[in-house]
């Protein structure tokens, strides 16, 4: 207990001094940090200090079973909205192009991450539960968004308008669940490779949806061949990357393993070919998280054979060689898993800085005055009901020996993407300041509501899942 209030009273007095610490830079910075000069960048090492140790934190919340990205949300929402009670400090920090770009890179390098400990057979194997799960997660919010809750509860708008509540509605962001799920070590799990490729698939379905919806309000129609045509790329993508990548990438590593067989090497080009994915998956029109997801499911462990092994692990064999022989094989055993691990373990540092940011900004873009209109808020929170629903069904068709409901709210947040799906219809003069506000609240609260939710059924599932075993008959007693 008392070392844990010292880690406590530690915590906040590191906070404090970096708060102390502000109107010195900030004054060395010429008051604005919009140059992009020295007191510029200055301004911004302090805006990335601060956030990080923040999130480091308001990891205090691990203690209470809670996973780290929930204190991350909603650190971002107090700090976006400290302007309320008059301290603009903050302000300037979600609409920095570099603090955003390094969110971007943090939510890439996360689904980078979940990649590379995924497995591209074990996702085929639940390919079909995830396409189920996709289709029903998708389908059914819009259909209940754009033909049944928006005319009821917002009557009179624009079918338009009511076009892109539904898109909104078929958001899932796939960050916060693959994060609640890496926190808890639980990726491997079938409801967690069924959530993910379900994710992948809502977000190619996400993307013809809205797509199709910004057609229909620009030129007042869509073609079947634009539609044809955006379905065709997604899937040229998702299935050339892993049947060519997973081809060539033993010849690449071995190719660059000639010129230099050491870790830097081993790094570079798994951090290279997270970033080209990205790209080429943005570039056509998908997601970069979706090529970032992609380079980690080609990228497996066999690939970098020809690499040198971290270090320790060579000690450790060579320690090992006069040693019994029952010990070195269980020990080999480990050393094995360690280094088929590596690349994890070296991409970990980059996740420890960028991810965090990404999940404070998420959360800064959250604008709490939409809170204060009663109609708005009782709106929102039918939307937000039937939101919750549409994806809680989706997990109802994920086949049998799984855990439905663990599924379902793996699908629920809609976190960034449910906003940009806003902003593009508020830019295109459909989504009035009203309907921003519902969509932003549901976001919020779909947002919010599913690490701790998720965590408690997971968590449930592994103390039943520990039982079992303990419950079960012996062999003697039958």
């Amino acid at each position: 207990m008392f070392k844990g209030k010292i880690r406590i009273y530690t915590i906040l007095a590191a906070m404090a001094t970096v708060f102390f610490l502000t109107p010195v830079v900030r004054a060395s910075s010429g008051g604005g940090g919009e140059s992009a000069g020295h007191g510029g960048f200055a301004i911004i090492f302090l805006w990335m200090a601060v956030l990080l140790l923040l999130a480091k934190g308001v990891s205090l919340i691990e203690r209470f079973g809670q996973p780290a990205v929930l204190g991350e949300l909603v650190l971002g929402v107090l700090l976006g909205n400290l302007a309320l009670v008059g301290f603009h400090w903050f302000d300037p920090v979600a609409e920095n192009e570099i603090i955003k770009f390094m969110a971007e890179l943090g939510v890439v390098i996360l689904l980078f991450q979940v990649g590379l400990e995924s497995n591209v057979n074990e996702m085929r194997r639940v390919g079909g539960s995830s396409l189920s799960v996709a289709i029903v997660g998708v389908v059914l919010p819009f259909v209940l968004g754009t033909y049944v809750l928006g005319p009821w509860l917002l009557p009179g708008l624009s079918s338009n308008t009511y076009l892109f509540l539904g898109a909104a509605l078929t958001a899932t962001s796939v960050g916060i669940t693959a994060r609640v799920f890496r926190d808890l070590g639980t990726l491997k799990s079938p409801e967690a490779k069924i959530v993910l490729g379900a994710a992948v698939i809502d977000d190619v379905m996400g993307l013809i949806v809205l797509a199709v919806v910004s057609a229909i309000v620009t030129a007042g129609t869509v073609s079947a061949f634009q539609v044809g045509w955006i379905v065709t790329k997604a899937i040229l993508f998702l299935g050339g990357a892993i049947i060519i990548g997973q081809l060539i990438a033993p010849w690449i590593n071995l190719g660059f393993s000639k010129i230099n067989a050491g870790i830097g090497m081993k790094f570079t080009i798994a951090f290279s070919a997270a970033l080209l994915l990205a790209t080429l998956a943005e570039s056509i029109g998908l997601a970069a998280i979706v090529g970032a997801f992609t380079a980690g499911l080609i990228l497996d462990p066999v690939h970098f054979r020809n690499f040198k092994d971290p270090e320790v692990v060579d000690h450790l064999r060579t320690s090992l060689k006069d040693a019994d022989p029952q010990v070195r094989a269980q020990v080999g055993h480990v050393l094995e898993a360690h280094s088929e691990r590596h690349i994890e373990e070296l991409i970990e540092p980059i996740g420890y800085v960028l991810v965090p940011i990404f999940f404070v900004l998420t959360g800064m873009a959250v604008n709490l005055q939409t809170l204060f209109d009663p109609t708005i808020l009782l709106v929102a929170l039918t939307i937000t009901v039937v939101a919750i629903v549409g994806k809680l069904a989706a997990g109802w068709v994920a086949g049998s020996g799984v855990n439905k409901s663990i599924i379902g709210w793996g699908m629920v947040p809609r976190g960034e993407v449910g906003l940009i799906f806003a902003t593009i219809g508020q830019s295109l003069g459909v989504v009035s300041d009203e309907v921003f506000s519902v969509i932003v609240i549901m976001v919020i609260f779909t947002t919010l509501l599913t690490p701790p939710i998720l965590t408690y059924l997971l968590n449930r599932e592994a103390a039943t899942a520990a039982q079992e075993p303990a419950t079960s008959p012996s062999p003697a007693s039958r």
